[in-house]
């Protein structure tokens, strides 16, 4: 898909309604389906947070999105593929400002690039207590990276023709820092998985775009 034929879906997704959650819960790992669709999130008192789903045409103009692998650390996110993003401080001014400082920190791309089309539906991360809403974004071109080398290994560019295709998406079993051995849906892409609540947020943005 090329900047033109998506920049003519653009209409069609700022106006449709989100897939929401039955979306998200196609790609949803047993611990999260566990909870429901109906759990009353705000009794947990979860953390805020924002990520931005970023898409940008590469040199041929072919429409890539990027994506971050997180450095190892002490934490449930370890070493994982994730958007820019993070948590919520008291300097933001609503959730799009917190997805959009977060992503300059992260990997250097200014705000003043990007045009934000959507935010999405909120993703809730049962073992980490974060509610995270996502937002999508689009830049003219590629952007020039600068990483927060302390949070970012290395950055991972798809092609979102790979993104709307069946065929990525798979079931494997997994390792985590909470759970061992647990089989869970992912997007897999030329051997770079994607699952739990980023792969959740790709489900939402798929049946958007492809919605009639």
């Amino acid at each position: 898909m090329t900047l033109k034929d998506f920049e003519e879906l653009v209409p069609k997704i700022k106006n449709s309604s989100l897939p929401g959650i039955d979306s998200q819960f196609k790609l949803a790992p047993s611990i999260r389906k566990k909870l429901g669709k109906e759990i009353n999130i705000e009794e947990r008192n979860p953390n805020k947070a924002a990520v931005l789903s970023l898409l940008f045409p590469d040199a041929s103009g072919e429409m890539q999105m990027v994506f971050m692998l997180r450095k190892t650390y002490k934490g449930v996110h370890s070493n994982q593929i994730g958007f820019p993003g993070g948590k919520v401080e008291s300097s933001d001014n609503n959730l799009e400002a917190t997805a959009l400082r977060e992503t300059y920190e992260e990997i250097g791309v200014s705000s003043a690039d990007i045009t934000v089309l959507k935010e999405l539906t909120d993703v809730y991360i049962p073992p980490s207590n974060f509610l995270v809403t996502p937002f999508l974004g689009i830049l003219k071109e590629r952007p020039e990276y600068v990483l927060e080398e302390n949070e970012v290994e290395r950055l991972i560019e798809i092609p979102l023709k790979s993104i709307l295709s069946d065929k990525y998406i798979a079931s494997k079993i997994i390792t985590t820092s909470y759970a061992k051995e647990i089989e869970v849906p992912v997007f897999e892409f030329y051997k770079e998985v994607i699952w739990g609540a980023t792969a959740m947020m790709l489900s939402e943005i798929k049946d958007l775009i492809l919605s009639e």
